[in-house]
């Protein structure tokens, strides 16, 4: 697992402890870092990450940067480093590396670029306590004193303590205690000093000297883990699938049988219409029978009352 990441310095502030203490903090902005290239043992002899930090704007990238991030779709940064690790098979590329893989009580290394100071004598630079300022000493308080010996060997070894440029070289502060992380704003507090100046870029890593603190593995750890719950979530999906499909060839059928039903009732229902209109057929012709012979002795006692007036 990864447990390394940029970040930058953004200043010095005080924390308070729960017992109520002041804690002196270096705070620092530390990622999102995306995965920008995997490098593998069997293309470049190693396994590391190139991760990012501190978006670039498109305008102020050239060509070849911009095809080279180009496959993790992140866009180009101003700051490009490998981290390196046991096995890239877990990473992917876009992925985000944050400031959570680190936790409260956890030690870490921090390496930056001191303040550089210019040139500085012996006193600044080494920490010389200086020539006596009595007995005799004159004008040589802040001096290093003699270099070497004359005539044998002749010459000044290599890597004496002598004044020269202080500072702005790289720098490690090992053991550093994480006091407080706060994902939500890519923020880490860090208990004391850290090199560099403000604004400056630091790397922050799992202390090598301190044992790794024991914690569950994180979500990109845990691949395998998930890939087996997406295809048991797939197989319960297929389930559903298969069932709602079953139910709903149930409820066509169901559907049609009604359908059907409803038409048998509805041919049963013209049929008993039809019989009786078949039945009372019969009656109606009878009674315009009945009507038209009343009719007709009406008519025939009328011409015979108006014969017996004649």
């Amino acid at each position: 697992m990864v447990r390394e990441i940029i970040g930058k310095k953004l200043g010095v502030t005080r924390l308070f402890s729960q017992e109520g203490n002041i804690v002196p903090v270096t705070v620092i902005e530390a990622g999102p870092c995306p995965i920008i290239q995997k490098k593998t043992k069997e293309k470049d002899g190693y396994d590391a990450l190139q991760v990012g930090f501190l978006p670039k704007k498109p305008n102020r990238v050239n060509r070849p940067i911009t095809g080279h991030v180009k496959k993790s779709g992140r866009g180009a940064f101003y700051i490009l480093k490998e981290l390196r690790v046991d096995e890239v098979d877990q990473y992917e590329l876009g992925q985000e590396i944050a400031v959570d893989i680190f936790q409260p009580g956890d030690l870490v290394d921090v390496a930056g670029t001191s303040k550089g100071k210019g040139f500085s004598g012996v006193m600044k630079r080494h920490g010389f306590r200086g020539a006596p300022a009595s007995h005799g000493t004159h004008e040589h308080f802040r001096h290093g004193g003699s270099i070497g010996a004359a005539a044998d060997p002749s010459r000044t070894f290599k890597g004496k303590k002598m004044p020269g440029h202080l500072g702005n070289r790289r720098v490690t502060v090992q053991n550093i205690e994480v006091v407080e992380v706060r994902p939500q704003e890519n923020l880490i507090f860090l208990k004391g000093a850290i090199p560099g100046w403000r604004n400056g870029i630091v790397t922050i890593r799992q202390a090598k000297k301190a044992p790794a603190p024991s914690r569950p593995a994180p979500p990109q750890e845990k691949k395998e883990e998930a890939r087996e719950e997406v295809e048991v979530k797939a197989k319960a999906e297929v389930k559903e699938e298969a069932a709602r499909e079953v139910k709903a060839e149930v409820e066509d059928k169901a559907e049609v049988r009604e359908v059907a039903e409803e038409e048998a009732k509805t041919e049963e229902v013209k049929v008993e219409a039809e019989a009786k209109v078949e039945k009372e057929e019969p009656k109606e012709e009878e009674a315009k029978a009945k009507l038209e012979a009343k009719a007709e002795a009406k008519e025939e006692a009328k011409e015979e009352g108006k014969k017996e007036e004649s």
